[in-house]
């Protein structure tokens, strides 16, 4: 068992995952993707797990992809197979996320079920600030969770959101101290996990199997957008601004 995410069941039928990389924001790295995965698969299929609860070691939920660990694998990309089970997976998943979420961070959330956040929260969907397209279905799945507009805003500015904008544009469902954020997201998982799981399952696939077709189609177009802009000049130029601590400059691609 992979040590960057840490698992923990309880009595109560509450799957307690930590993602486990705080020395580096818990940015994912391959293994990481790899052992997320591997723990929503196991967990779908464990009898004795009713909900699951997602959250961070250390300050931060998750920076998303670790740009250090994110080259080519054999076969289906980690990142490509963990994906899918999170957006298949038949439990309801509830998640704790304080600090940075951003990327791959942010779009998790999108797949959750309910959503608690820290005051110390700071998200961003970064995808055209970074020159590349949204990922993780979440160019639909953002629209279905708050709205069209409310989605375009967020993904064109690539601006960043606090505790308190979360919640007002509905990405969140309450927010809580840093300090009390993990007691009241396993309150609230054991809550849920008092039911049966398979009315859990049944309610669960009711609510999200009318989506998961155009989350699974977004998913492809997202994949060939990312093909068509990655490694192109304005992606090339975010990189190296980010690199150099510097803002970047697109203008330069205007004329």
């Amino acid at each position: 068992m992979s040590e960057t995410v840490l698992q923990e069941l309880d009595d109560h039928g509450v799957l307690l995952l930590t993602l486990n990389r705080p020395q580096r924001k818990n940015a994912f790295s391959n293994e990481q993707w790899q052992a997320f995965g591997d723990a929503i698969e196991a967990a779908g299929e464990n009898p004795a797990v009713a909900c699951v609860v997602v959250t961070g070691a250390g300050k931060d939920f998750s920076s998303g992809v670790d740009l250090a660990d994110f080259g080519e694998s054999e076969g289906e990309h980690p990142f490509n197979a963990c994906a899918r089970k999170l957006v298949n997976f038949d439990k309801p998943v509830v998640s704790a996320a304080k600090g940075v979420a951003v990327g791959g961070g942010a779009t998790l959330l999108l797949h959750t079920d309910v959503v608690y956040v820290g005051e110390s929260l700071r998200m961003r969907f970064p995808f055209t600030s970074l020159g590349l397209v949204p990922e993780w279905g979440s160019s639909y799945q953002l629209q279905a969770v708050i709205g069209a507009r409310r989605a375009a805003e967020l993904m064109y500015t690539s601006e960043w959101l606090d505790a308190g904008k979360a919640l007002s544009v509905g990405i969140a469902t309450g927010v809580f101290s840093d300090e009390e954020l993990l007691d009241k997201a396993m309150a609230k998982a054991r809550e849920i996990a008092q039911w049966p799981v398979s009315s859990l399952v049944e309610t669960k696939r009711l609510m999200r199997d009318v989506h998961r077709q155009a989350i699974h189609a977004a998913m492809d177009a997202e994949q060939a957008g990312m093909e068509k802009l990655a490694g192109k000049p304005e992606n090339i130029e975010a990189v190296m601004a980010i690199l150099e601590k510097r803002a970047p400059d697109f203008s330069q691609f205007r004329k």
